[in-house]
């Protein structure tokens, strides 16, 4: 890549000043970093309600800078992610905000922004998926977004549209509590047809259903076990509960079967032993979902409104994403899950 001030260097940093902890350390530490580096000042960019990260994402690409930081909530992550699909340049996401969702399942430091300011500079590439989601709504037209963790559609989007905001905000994830106690009470399964690769075509009845690119949630969660961010894979999970016992079986599925009993060889038979027909898992590189009635729809855990069909296909090893050095995090990850499975 060429530069217009000899061979250094430039990064670009796209922040979310609401949900940034500190924005005048965050930019003192990228800058700091720059020099240290012997890079150019930094780009600084902040994100808008206009603008939530893709515009600034471009123009940063477009001036022709070697990474990108990115620092605030799983919106801002998804919206830069997006623009940087397909780019070659690494994007290192800065922990902030509340769910830190692909931070998350990617290992990263989360209580300390300056291993991953300087992996920025100096880190580990590798390549990750990254999921682009067709929605159609009613009126028949289309519209691409990507997303880096997952995509629902039903009552998931429908209790992150019921989030009180202002309590996301003081609460982080646990606010959501409150969103599942609006949504629950009028929740309603809904029939969908849905096809795998495009292969048959299947007609069941949901309260949701999950589009996963990587399957870790906050507090150890593993709502999709299994799923890993590199394999050129999206998992599938049909969330089906009949009933309160049905709700029952959703959470005991999620967390105690998924987080806690398959970290043994032992608790992983028990789980196959135990029938649990709340939720069923498939996978798939394409896969596609309507609804006779639109349905709420979420990615990464913001409101993407009504659609009445949804297309999910994964774009395998289209996001460069940097992490510390000698880390080798993401393939720490796959080696741990390996043993664990293979204990």
């Amino acid at each position: 890549m060429g530069h217009e001030f000899g061979d250094r260097k430039r990064a670009a940093a796209v922040y979310n000043p609401v949900k940034v902890r500190s924005v005048d350390r965050f930019v003192a530490a990228v800058t700091a970093q720059s020099a240290r580096a012997g890079w150019r000042e930094p780009l600084l960019l902040e994100t808008t309600i206009e603008d939530p990260g893709q515009q600034a994402t471009r123009r940063a690409l477009a001036e022709g800078v070697d990474v990108v930081l990115v620092a605030g909530g799983d919106g801002t992550v998804r919206s830069v992610a997006e623009a940087m699909r397909g780019s070659g340049v690494p994007l290192a996401i800065v922990p902030s905000g509340t769910g830190n969702l692909l931070a998350r399942n990617l290992l990263l430091p989360l209580d300390d922004m300056d291993p991953m300011v300087r992996a920025a500079f100096d880190g580990d590439v590798t390549g990750v998926d990254i999921g682009l989601a067709t929605l159609t709504r009613a009126s028949g037209e289309a519209e691409t977004h990507a997303f880096v963790v997952m995509a629902g559609m039903g009552l998931d989007a429908a209790m992150i549209a019921n989030t009180n905001p202002r309590m996301k905000k003081q609460l982080g994830w646990v606010a959501y509590v409150d969103g599942a106690a609006r949504s629950l009470p009028t929740a309603k399964a809904f029939r969908i047809a849905y096809q795998v690769d495009g292969r048959s075509l299947h007609s069941v009845k949901v309260q949701s259903v999950l589009f996963a690119n990587c399957g870790a949630l906050p507090a150890g969660i593993e709502l999709v076990p299994g799923a890993k961010i590199d394999d050129g894979l999206l998992d599938v999970a049909l969330i089906q509960p009949a009933g309160l016992f049905g709700w029952i079986g959703v959470w005991r599925k999620v967390w105690w079967d998924n987080s806690v009993l398959r970290r043994s060889r032992l608790g992983r038979r028990v789980v196959e032993r135990t029938r649990n027909q709340s939720i069923r898992y498939l996978a798939g590189r394409a896969v596609e979902a309507a609804s006779p009635e639109p349905s709420p729809v979420e990615l990464d855990g913001d409101g993407f409104g009504f659609a009445s069909r949804i297309h999910c296909r994964v774009d395998q090893g289209a996001l460069l994403v940097a992490l510390p050095r000698g880390g080798r995090l993401l393939q720490r990850a796959r080696e741990t899950r390996e043993v664990i499975e293979g204990a």
